[in-house]
């Protein structure tokens, strides 16, 4: 029997690319030297796609693929894929959700801790040797300060969780009050951010939330307020960001994402107040395999007629 032929969008890990070759026959289109001709040649026949956030799978894709069954992203975000148009078509979306809740909140909490207690500048300065002039500044506290959680999701719970340990109170913002939950919530954001002092960004990135933390929102949050975002650039309106940072009207930001990334705006490499990461949120060895093993998985169970693991509801 022909094994199930799959669209590989975008390199995975060796362990994923690896199980998949054992049992499907994959078709890897970042490799052809002509995509639309790989496509037309074995597109008939595709009937699962794996692929990434960032890569995802648009409705041209699909509409190339007329018999495709389902899709299995590796990531917790699946904005790059066309959930409506694969809704329609009657495909399944999957994607890795729980298995990097912990390394990504840590990755929140982290950051909300560095900038205020300024653990990037405190390294240089010992490494640079002037703690041989003199001790370091004196920084601020976590506790007694309030994070403003903007998606109280799986990442938005666990990192509510980490700050009450800390100390802090705790807001969120989403679609929804939930009123199972013992935070604050706001149904305006801008609202939120004027009260709080660190706003968190955890939401899906998407068109829904495209720019929703706009310079309305940045400006509400101000001179006392700092913002980090541990969801997608693409949530935050980044010029107005990098223009308020400048002008000394936020007190400072933890960014592991961006809005074009690898490209860090410049303007924010000098900035003492900012910490940057390279969007390592789920970025530990074994939250990675535990994500590719999971994408393997739910095409597996997909193909053996069984449910998929973690559909995108």
């Amino acid at each position: 029997m022909m094994a199930t032929e799959l669209l590989m969008v975008a390199p995975m890990m060796p362990h994923v690319m690896e199980a998949l070759d054992r049992d499907f026959q994959v078709h890897r289109l970042w490799e052809a030297e002509d995509c639309q001709a790989l496509l037309s040649e074995v597109g008939g026949r595709v009937k699962g796609i794996a692929t990434n956030g960032h890569a995802g799978a648009s409705a041209e894709l699909m509409s190339a693929l007329p018999n495709l069954e389902v899709i299995s992203c590796f990531g917790v975000g699946y904005d790059g894929i066309d959930v409506e148009h694969a809704k329609t078509q009657g495909v399944i979306v999957t994607n890795t959700p729980d298995v990097l809740t912990e390394d990504v909140a840590d990755i929140a909490f982290v950051l909300m801790l560095g900038v205020c207690r300024r653990i990037p500048q405190c390294d240089r300065y010992v490494r640079e040797g002037k703690w041989l002039n003199g001790p370091y500044p004196l920084t601020d506290r976590l506790g007694g300060h309030t994070a403003g959680i903007l998606g109280l999701g799986r990442i938005g719970k666990a990192i509510a969780r980490r700050a009450e340990v800390c100390g802090m109170s705790v807001a969120y913002h989403g679609r929804r009050e939930q009123t199972d939950q013992p935070y604050t919530f706001y149904a305006d954001l801008a609202e939120m951010a004027a009260a709080v002092d660190y706003l968190v960004v955890a939401c899906p990135g998407g068109a829904e939330t495209d720019n929703l933390v706009n310079r309305r929102v940045l400006e509400a949050l101000g001179e006392k307020g700092t913002l980090i975002n541990i969801a997608r650039g693409s949530v935050v309106e980044e010029s107005a960001l990098v223009e308020l940072l400048l002008d000394g009207k936020l007190r400072g930001a933890g960014l592991d994402v961006f809005a074009d990334e690898p490209k860090v705006p410049e303007a924010l490499f000098a900035l003492d107040n900012v910490v940057l990461l390279p969007h390592v949120g789920s970025a530990s060895k074994e939250t990675r395999k535990a994500m590719g093993d999971l994408v393997v998985d739910n095409l597996v169970a997909h193909f053996a007629g069984k449910p998929v693991l973690t559909p995108v509801t």
